[in-house]
Order: C-alpha cells, then sequence, then structure tokens
C-alpha cells in the first residue's frame, strides 16, 4: 500500500508527476518500436541471406544435378552409337562433341554433390541421400567406364552395351530418384522458410503500426494536457517529435510490406518458375537420353520408347496421346491456348511456366519455348520411321547430329529457348533479392533515426515546462 501510494505521488498526484509519467511513456513505446523495427530488420536481413545464399542454391543444385546425370548418360549412349568399331567408321563430329559434352557433365555432377553436401548438413535424410547418391555415382562412373572401354576394342560392341545397361538401370533406379528426392526435399525446405518469414513479417508489420498508432496517441495527449495545463497552443519540440514518430512508423511500414512483397516475387513469381523450368530440362535430358537408348539398344526399344512419352507427358501432357497422336494434339491443344491463355487441355512443366507467366517478356519466351519443343518431337518421328524402314544409320546420323537442321541442333534450339525463360526469372530473383535488401538497409536506419530524434526532441520540448517547477 505505502509502495502504490509512493508510485501515486511520483507519477500522477501532481501536475509534474502526470507530465513525467507521459514523457515515460513515450520515451518506452519508442524503445520498444525501435526494438521491434531493428529486431525485424536484423531477421529480415538473415531472410534474405538464407534465401539467396542458402536456399535458392542448393534447389538449382539438385536440379542441375539431375540434368547433369542425364546429360552423361545421353552423351555416354552417343559415344557408343558414333564411335564406330575400335573408331572404324566414327562419326567424327557426333563422336567428338559427345565426349566433351560427357567430361562437362561428370564436372557438374562432382560440384553439384559437393555444394548439395554442405547444404546438407545437420539434415540426417539429406545427408544420407547425398552419399547414396555419391556412391552411386562412382558405381555408374565404374560401368560407363568399363562399357567405353570395351567400345573401344574389335568386336567389343556387345560387352560395352552390357556394361551401358548395367549404368543407365543403375541411373534410372537409384541415382534420378534420390536426385529428385533431393530436389523436392530442397524445394520443401525453400516453401517452408518462406512461409516463415512472410508470417513473421505480417505479424511484425501489425506490431509496428499498432505501436507506431499507441506511440502517437500518447504524443497527442502529451500535447493536448502541455496546452491545456500550460495555457500554450502547441509545444514544438513534442509536435516535431510527434512528426518524427509518424515518420518513423510508415518507413518501418513500408520497410516491412515492401520486404514481405519482394519475398513473395521472389518466390512465387520467379523462383516457382525457375524450378518447373529447371524440372523441365532435366526431363528434356532424359527424353533426349531416351532417344539415344532407344538407336542403341534394339533389344529395349519398346522400353526407351515408352520411357520417351512419359517424359513427353511430363513436359507437355495431353490426355490418351499415344506417340502417333501426340504430334497433333500438341498442335491442337496450342493453337487452342494461343486464342485462350486459360484454356487447361495440356498439363505438365510447360504449363505450370505458363500460369506463372509474371515479367515483361517472359509469355513470349516461355510460348517459343513449346514451338521449338514441338519441332524436337516431330524430329523424333523422323528417327523412328528411318529405324522402321531399316535405316539406321541414317537414323543415328539425324539423331546425334549437331549440324543445322538434324535433331540435335533442334534440341539445341529448345534447350537455349528454355534458357532465355529461365534467364528471366532468374534476373527478376536476383533484382528482388536486391529490391527486399534494400528495403531493410535502405528504409530502416531512417526509421531508426527519426526515433531517436523523436525522443530528443520531445525531451527538449518538455525541458521548459518542467523548469517551470523548480
Amino acid at each position: 500500500m505505502d509502495a502504490w501510494a509512493a508510485l501515486r505521488r511520483r507519477f500522477w498526484a501532481t501536475l509534474p508527476a502526470r507530465l513525467r509519467l507521459l514523457h515515460v511513456s513515450t520515451v518506452s513505446l519508442t524503445a520498444a518500436l525501435a526494438l521491434l523495427l531493428l529486431l525485424a530488420g536484423l531477421a529480415a536481413s538473415g531472410t534474405w541471406d538464407a534465401v539467396a545464399d542458402r536456399d535458392s542454391p542448393r534447389t538449382t543444385s539438385a536440379a542441375d544435378l539431375n540434368l547433369a546425370l542425364n546429360d552423361m548418360d545421353a552423351q555416354a549412349a552417343n559415344i557408343l552409337l558414333s564411335s564406330g568399331d575400335a573408331g572404324k567408321g566414327r562419326l567424327r563430329t557426333p563422336y567428338g562433341k559427345a565426349v566433351g559434352f560427357y567430361g562437362d557433365a561428370r564436372t557438374a555432377i562432382g560440384h553439384d554433390l559437393r555444394t548439395l553436401a554442405v547444404a546438407a548438413q545437420g539434415d540426417r535424410t539429406d545427408e544420407r541421400t547425398v552419399e547414396s547418391l555419391t556412391d552411386h555415382f562412382a558405381e555408374y562412373q565404374e560401368l560407363v567406364g568399363r562399357a567405353l572401354e570395351n567400345d573401344g576394342r574389335t568386336g567389343g560392341k556387345a560387352s560395352a552395351l552390357a556394361d551401358y545397361r548395367d549404368a543407365t538401370d543403375l541411373l534410372q533406379r537409384k541415382l534420378l530418384p534420390e536426385s529428385s528426392e533431393l530436389v523436392a526435399s530442397n524445394n520443401r525446405a525453400f516453401n517452408t522458410q518462406y512461409a516463415q518469414a512472410r508470417s513473421a513479417l505480417s505479424v511484425q508489420l501489425a506490431a509496428v503500426i499498432v505501436l507506431g498508432v499507441l506511440l502517437l496517441a500518447v504524443l497527442a495527449v502529451l500535447q493536448w494536457y502541455a496546452a491545456r495545463r500550460f495555457h500554450r497552443i502547441l509545444n514544438p519540440g513534442v509536435l516535431a517529435g510527434t512528426v518524427c514518430v509518424l515518420l518513423a512508423t510508415l518507413l518501418g511500414a513500408q520497410a516491412l510490406s515492401e520486404t514481405a512483397e519482394q519475398l513473395r516475387g521472389a518466390r512465387r513469381d520467379a523462383f516457382d518458375s525457375v524450378v518447373a523450368l529447371s524440372r523441365a530440362r532435366a526431363i528434356a535430358y532424359d527424353a533426349n537420353a531416351d532417344e539415344s537408348r532407344y538407336l542403341l539398344d534394339q533389344e529395349r526399344r519398346g522400353q526407351y520408347e515408352r520411357a520417351f512419352v512419359a517424359n513427353s507427358r511430363k513436359l507437355y501432357g495431353v490426355r490418351g496421346a499415344t506417340l502417333a497422336t501426340y504430334d497433333d494434339e500438341l498442335a491442337t491443344t496450342w493453337q487452342a491456348y494461343r486464342s485462350d491463355h486459360e484454356d487447361l487441355r495440356f498439363t505438365g512443366e510447360f504449363r505450370r511456366e505458363l500460369d506463372n507467366i509474371t515479367f515483361p517478356g517472359e509469355r513470349a519466351a516461355a510460348e517459343k519455348a513449346v514451338e521449338t519443343y514441338a519441332v524436337y518431337q516431330r524430329d523424333d518421328r523422323k528417327i523412328r520411321a528411318l529405324v522402321a524402314q531399316g535405316k539406321e544409320r541414317e537414323a543415328v546420323a539425324f539423331g546425334i547430329s549437331w549440324q543445322p537442321g538434324m535433331s540435335n541442333a533442334h534440341f539445341g534450339a529448345w534447350m537455349a529457348a528454355l534458357d532465355k525463360v529461365t534467364d528471366i526469372n532468374r534476373r527478376h530473383f536476383t533484382a528482388s533479392v536486391r529490391a527486399g535488401r534494400s528495403a531493410v538497409g535502405g528504409l530502416l536506419p531512417w526509421a531508426l533515426g527519426a526515433l531517436l530524434a523523436a525522443v530528443a526532441l520531445t525531451a527538449l520540448g518538455l525541458r521548459p515546462r518542467y523548469a517551470e517547477f523548480r
């Protein structure tokens, strides 16, 4: 009871006490708002560091690994297709390119595995997946190396094919499912980080607005009380402090809302498309490998043809389409889409991208990717028609040649078109990260400075009033 009386005398019983209470309240609320903005700024900076330096790279590394594995296997098949019999009858240009691309893919896989091993630290499931991938990749390289060694011997084609079968079976049963799981796992982790960050920003924004409004209300009461008790219209110091608090609240709210918006743009508008396009590229390389496997292994042609159709449906799915009807169905559904962008008669990774068009030039680039894909699909039918006519060598030459008008040249044009769409989204992802960091680093320091100025100006404004009671 005595303590309560002492507090009442100090903070309410007299005019100076009530003035002091309002002043202490403004300082306390200002400190709370400043602390909130500081912590929110640190959290936002940490989020951008995680998004740009961890979540995005490890997701794309997993997708790149999937692509490189498919490419390496396709190039191994192309080497066997173009090498001739111990070099005799070799298709020199396709062989040289296949050897070069095979080495590039192997180097990329090593780099991606190292990146993913670092990213997986602390996640035991991902750690085990990366360890298994590394072991299986070593086994895969041994099998392909043996196939290429056997292929270099006169009459070694049969042994080389047997080793290659073992290698591609290992790829399909172990390596690709494991790398696909890493893509999904890392993308889920990114989505979780994104959802948590957006939720935190929403709470912080609401808290900033509430604290800011409450602080402005206390300052308004302080201004009214000082004017009433000291018979003055306005206290300049308190008024200037109020303006500073209003400015700080607006700047803080703008920084947090812009951070949330840029985070949404980075993840949903840009990176969702990057993931879909990365998957599309990996599937494309697998489909291209299926063509080479089809040409290389006569006994498994039915299996590899079905795999090609399945991959085609993952890219551009048309219900009920077979290899014989796919081209016509693609042309029909694509024309319908060009007339009405809401037409939903096809599915797959292309549809994911086309449903997420956001940036200038993105739709035209995505449509170009589908159109070059259609050209590549028509080339596939030509390859199979040549095989059906018994023109195996012509089919191989057309299928793996990079000369203009040949299948691999058209495949390269398709990949270039996909890369262009991906680059548009990557640039905007980078721009969103940069803008989000700028909002945090550019606006919040000014907000904190304005709050510090508000405390100083309010104290200066009240100083003459305190002096009247001495």
